[in-house]
């Protein structure tokens, strides 16, 4: 279906609009988060580590530039292309003034064979002069931006600290939708208290908004985070890998077949993970998702009414 896939992976959908692999450099704009600079909060989400989320990130004292080319080589190891994305991953990515961003992102731009660029943030860190920046970079270059929703249920929003309630989530949703920027939406499986049929919701919530893309996490528990000092106090359950990859599989049903599926799994750093260790052998887990998806006779989006294959 995709490149002998059951489901619209990132790679298919690279290398259908720029006829190569696309790769992601990870690069560390020196952000901070309204959840960690006192705003709202200072110790971030529960499971957010000390570098929000960048823990494979270049280092932030070294210019775009450099970064990016620091990446380069790195990348260049394991995939051989000429096709670059500039993902400003780690922490909340527009969440400084307007003419510090313009600076950034336009500065990764200017690099050799950068063709676009990713950019994670927070759904109430978009504001009118941000969103008329993004939609001016949109006009120029490949763009999405990453929101990370984790959840559509708001209880789970507040244990986790999320910070915003999922009406802002829709507004700014929206806003984008309406500019025509690409969306990409996080949602985090395997927190503690939600069932399967609550994470199935966030699922359906998310693909009957026909988002651009979606990643799907597994919760992972970092050292000095609040979720470790929480997992030590209460041992909550840890879903097994056969859970985990169950889960993704009923929820590759429920996905609009256009989303493309930018992850199924993530990269947990080895010397910072507690739980789940499992998560470690990412090619384990995809392969396992393929064959479950193969024994199941099942692909993205076959129990939605309008897309039998």
């Amino acid at each position: 279906m995709w490149n002998n896939k059951n489901y619209h992976t990132f790679d298919y959908e690279m290398k259908k609009i720029f006829g190569e692999k696309a790769i992601k450099l990870s690069i560390d704009g020196n952000f901070t988060c309204p959840n960690r600079d006192g705003t709202l909060g200072s110790r971030g989400c529960i499971f957010c580590s000390e570098r929000g989320s960048g823990d494979f990130n270049s280092d932030k004292k070294k210019s775009i530039t450099e970064q990016i080319e620091e990446q380069k080589q790195i990348m260049s190891r394991k995939w051989k292309s000429n096709t670059y994305i500039a993902y400003f991953q780690n922490y909340t990515n527009t969440y400084d003034t307007v003419e510090n961003l313009r600076k950034k992102f336009y500065e990764a731009l200017s690099c050799e064979n950068i063709r676009g660029l990713a950019i994670a943030t927070r759904p109430d860190c978009i504001d009118t002069e941000i969103l008329e920046l993004l939609e001016e970079i949109n006009s120029k270059t490949f763009l999405w931006i990453e929101l990370g929703l984790q959840s559509v249920n708001d209880t789970t929003a507040n244990f986790i600290r999320r910070g915003y309630k999922t009406v802002q989530f829709d507004k700014t949703y929206k806003q984008l939708k309406d500019k025509n920027i690409k969306t990409v939406v996080h949602l985090i499986f395997g927190i503690p208290g939600e069932t399967n049929a609550q994470m199935l919701d966030s699922v359906k919530y998310v693909s009957e908004k026909n988002v651009w893309g979606i990643k799907l996490h597994m919760l992972h528990v970092l050292k000095n985070t609040d979720l470790s000092e929480y997992y030590e106090r209460t041992k909550f359950k840890i879903l097994t890998i056969e859970e985990y990859v169950a889960i993704v599989c009923d929820a590759l049903e429920l996905i609009n077949p256009e989303t493309v599926i930018h992850r199924l799994t993530g990269d947990g750093k080895k010397s910072e993970l507690i739980e789940p260790l499992w998560t470690l052998n990412k090619l384990k887990v995809l392969s396992d998702i393929d064959n479950e998806l193969k024994i199941r006779e099942s692909y993205q989006g076959k129990k939605l009414p309008l897309f039998p294959l």
